[in-house]
């Protein structure tokens, strides 16, 4: 259990420790007047994947409007790929390369009205080490030797396979098509629903499936095996497991253990599956997990919480699947609400990581839920600030899973009103539904709903690495009080129990004091409901 904790941890911690910025990054991470001068309306991508060659082909036609008069765009593919052409209304574009960057001159294009960009590419796309955390994709074969096949490029650049404006800041608001040309004998599977397939002359089927909503780069994928299908449907929502082919009887009964139950809790908490017009799947994949917007990639064998390991050595973990309940989570945090930009990664994590322990108390009790959560608190690291840096592509600490939940567990206990809590929980999601944000919108919402403000507490948690230190000074008739190690300004209420009797202290960075006889009495912070440490 250990080796799959530290596996884990290295791998989400690599991809955060800074290197120098450059050109290359800035390119990729960056708004430029290329960038911000259209807007993305619609993708429609057509491909065809040749499984042993490892190699792809085909086009995305970018439906998109002008919002400046702008000479050229940029467009993002890998440099490792081939540019084979550029059109717009039949007119063969020129452009340039720099870096993973296809700046395109559109000429003198009319500002009003909307166009449709048809760029055609080909190549080998990168191969992934280590996926889901080094982005890519994964050639793999099933039992049978049949093609098994997925991708997840999250941080790495959706770019990585096809050519898209790869910045969070834009999201196709008409939604988005996926054809995807396979061997007859093969299924590949997209986001969305499926809308037909059509038989080739070249032996190869092509599968079309349709997106109505918007959808973030890095969330359009693609998966191919020799599936099978299994349907179902909880309320409105339709379901569908694509499993391999001889896992069909256990898929049934793990997932049902915990999708509906699951499903009840979240849109309990945090309102209606966001993506109801676009079905909800689970797709097994030769890699653990990536939440890609209703297609949620699986590949947890079947096993009850991760990999069959309990992440928060409590053993609450081994009670549900982990990747089920934490990826579809991301279809609340990380698909509908989504960051501008990737530094701002903490509201995806924080918020999913939560969630797994809102879905413990949906089905097990507070206690369960409080155990839990501060189990995770020994994989908090305190390398590096949650909030990355901006403009490059570059993500903060791994922090932003159990530091980032154990947050929002103390914002709950400084509200001590459950019910003000859940509900600004869930008008935050249903607020924010298929927007794209930042933390500052973050803050401005829990202060103006909860009427508490959490400024200091944000810039405590998110921008250092410091922990409140509650230093307690006992004296035999009264007990003095203080933080350290906080930002200026910081104060926060802590309950302290002393000889059965639970005191809520309002602790700043001054000494204050509360009467009591403390000659034997034993002093229990609530720690479990507060990230604080104390020094007695």
């Amino acid at each position: 259990m250990k080796s799959i904790i530290s596996w884990f941890l290295l791998s989400v911690v690599s991809l955060t420790f800074a290197q120098p910025f450059t050109r290359r990054d800035s390119l990729q991470g960056g708004l430029r007047p290329e960038r911000t001068g259209f807007d993305v309306l619609r993708y429609d991508l057509n491909v065809e994947l040749d499984p042993y060659q490892k190699s792809l082909r085909g086009y995305n036609d970018i439906t998109f409007t002008l919002k400046e008069n702008t000479p050229e765009i940029q467009i993002d593919l890998f440099e490792n790929m081939r540019v084979d052409s550029i059109l717009l209304q039949n007119r063969t574009l020129k452009y340039r390369r720099e870096y993973d960057a296809v700046f395109i001159e559109l000429g003198n294009l009319p500002f009003s009205g909307f166009h449709t960009l048809r760029f055609y590419y080909s190549g080998h796309p990168k191969v992934a080490k280590n996926a889901p955390w080094d982005g890519g994709f994964v050639f793999t074969s099933d039992k049978n030797g049949k093609p098994w096949i997925g991708v997840a490029v999250q941080g790495t650049g959706a770019s990585l396979w096809y050519p898209v404006k790869d910045t969070q800041t834009d999201e196709p608001q008409q939604g988005a098509s996926i054809n995807i040309a396979v061997p007859d004998g093969l299924t590949a599977v997209s986001n969305g629903r499926l809308i037909g397939t059509n038989v080739l002359p070249d032996g190869k089927v092509s599968w079309k499936w349709e997106v109505v909503n918007p959808i973030n780069s890095y969330n359009i994928t693609l998966n191919v095996a020799d599936y099978a299908l299994i349907t179902d449907r909880h309320k409105n929502l339709d379901i569908a497991y694509y499993v391999l082919k001889g896992n069909e009887e256990k898929a049934k009964t793990h997932f049902a253990a915990d999708v509906g139950p699951m499903l009840d809790c979240f849109t309990d908490r945090f309102g209606a599956y966001p993506f109801e017009q676009d079905g909800f799947k689970l797709v097994e994949t030769p890699y653990l997990g990536m939440e890609h917007q209703s297609a949620i990639a699986y590949g947890n064998q079947y096993r009850k919480g991760y990999l069959g390991a309990d992440m928060s050595d409590t053993g609450l973990a081994l009670r549900f699947d982990y990747i089920v309940i934490h990826e579809t989570a991301h279809e609340w945090f990380g698909n509908s609400i989504t960051s501008a930009d990737i530094a701002d990664l903490w509201i995806h994590e924080s918020f999913t990581t939560y969630a797994e322990s809102v879905f413990i108390e949906c089905l097990y009790g507070y206690e369960d839920a409080l155990r839990y959560i501060n189990g995770q608190k020994r994989l908090i690291a305190n390398n590096m600030p949650m909030i990355g840096t901006f403009g490059v592509n570059f993500s903060g600490s791994s922090d932003v899973y159990y530091k980032g939940s154990n947050m929002l567990n103390t914002m709950r206990h400084v509200l001590a009103n459950d019910s003000l809590w859940y509900r600004t929980l869930r008008r935050f999601a249903e607020t924010y539904r298929h927007q794209i944000i930042e933390t500052k919108d973050v803050l401005s919402f829990f202060n103006r709903e909860t009427g508490y403000n959490f400024t200091r507490l944000f810039n405590q948690y998110l921008r250092t690495t410091q922990i409140p230190r509650l230093k307690l000074d006992r004296r035999r008739k009264s007990l003095r009080y203080k933080f350290e190690n906080v930002v200026e300004g910081f104060a926060l209420p802590v309950n302290v129990i002393i000889q059965g009797k639970t005191y809520r202290l309002e602790v700043s960075e001054q000494w204050q004091s509360l009467r009591a006889n403390l000659s034997e009495a034993e002093i229990k912070v609530r720690t479990d409901q507060f990230l604080i440490q104390v020094q007695d």
